[in-house]
Parts: C-alpha cells; sequence; structure tokens
C-alpha cells in the first residue's frame, strides 16, 4: 500500500508540473490514471511536494528555476501594486515549485473585503469574482485575472484571496513542516535574494 501511495505521489507530481495541476486534482487523476481501488489513501502533499522537487530537478533543472524568478518578480510587482492590503504570497510561486504552468496566488488581509475589489475596478484590471475555501476553512472571495509576463512572453493567472484583517495572525504561524507557508514582500524579496546567492 505504502508503495502504491508513492506510485501516486510521483504520477501526480508529473501532472502538477507538466500538466499545471494542484494537488488535490493531481491526486484523484493520478490514482484514476493508476487503477488504484478509490479507496486507495491519497498521498498528503508533503510527499507530493518532494515527488514534484524531484521531477523539476531531474527533468527542469534547466529552464524551472528562470521561470520561477520569472513569476517571483511578478508577484513581486503586484504586491507592491496591493501593497496596502497586506499581500501575501503562498503556493507554489512561494515556495519555489513553481513553473511557467504555474498562477501566482496572493492572500490579501483587509480591513474591507470589498476594497481590494474596489481598488482592481479603479485600475481597470478585468477580473472574475468567486468563492473559494481560504487557508483556515472559512469562505473567502477570490478576484482572479491574467496579467501580461514580458519575461515569459505570456499572460499569467493572479488570483487574490480576500481574507479580513484579523486573519493575519493566523497566517503567520508555521506549517506541519516548521517554514511559513506565506510570506510579504520583504520575505519574498529575501527569499529571492538567498536563491541568488546560492
Amino acid at each position: 500500500m505504502e508503495t502504491l501511495t508513492h506510485e501516486i505521489a510521483a504520477v501526480a507530481a508529473r501532472l502538477v508540473v507538466e500538466d499545471g495541476l494542484d494537488y488535490g486534482a493531481a491526486k484523484r487523476r493520478a490514482q484514476k490514471t493508476l487503477g488504484a481501488p478509490p479507496r486507495t489513501a491519497l498521498p498528503a502533499n508533503d510527499l507530493v511536494e518532494a515527488e514534484v522537487r524531484a521531477y523539476l530537478a531531474l527533468f527542469h533543472a534547466d529552464t524551472q528555476p528562470a521561470e520561477l524568478a520569472a513569476l517571483r518578480r511578478l508577484a513581486l510587482q503586484w504586491m507592491e501594486r496591493l501593497a496596502e492590503f497586506r499581500p501575501h504570497l503562498c503556493g507554489a510561486v512561494w515556495n519555489g515549485t513553481a513553473t511557467r504552468r504555474c498562477d501566482v496566488h496572493l492572500q490579501l488581509f483587509c480591513d474591507d473585503p470589498k476594497s481590494a475589489e474596489i481598488a482592481l475596478i479603479d485600475h481597470r484590471v478585468d477580473h472574475v469574482a468567486r468563492t473559494v475555501a481560504g487557508f483556515n476553512g472559512a469562505a473567502v472571495e477570490a478576484l482572479s485575472f491574467s496579467s501580461p509576463c514580458p519575461e515569459l512572453g505570456e499572460p499569467i493567472g493572479v488570483h487574490l484571496m480576500i481574507h479580513d484583517w484579523g486573519d493575519l495572525r493566523g497566517a503567520l504561524k508555521p506549517g506541519t513542516d516548521g517554514q511559513p507557508p506565506r510570506g510579504d514582500r520583504q520575505a519574498l524579496a529575501q527569499r529571492m535574494a538567498r536563491e541568488t546567492q546560492a
């Protein structure tokens, strides 16, 4: 059973990198691809992430670092534009596993949840609003749009998850691996500087 779980994680990792699927969708498709029984235990996200890193190192070591850097610079641009809403980067662009197929995910912490959408409207940014599960499990509004990324030569999806200002305290707690699951502009800039020096 443990071997099957690892096989699902490995196939899911390929789907994440090559098809841009999120972890949940990739695990379910991997389960089907391998013909695993419906009740098969799916791998934890930590295991999938480890497999994603291994896959990137094996198949995309020549292109992924530059693509990640371009996505992080795009994220910084939007974090600067939306600075009043205390933006924090999360997901693959934050944790370093992103490729050009990944979107930028920012969590905003607002006193007034509608203020971020008003800011997009004021800047004439066409966007789609929907409701998604926030990092704490509660429903939050998400604003999604495409942003040009000249470095990659294509538009990149940007998703803003709107949280209450009071949620910020919980957002700063380390994840199960002891690492921060998100970071503000300063944390991202520090992370980028460290990786440039490495």
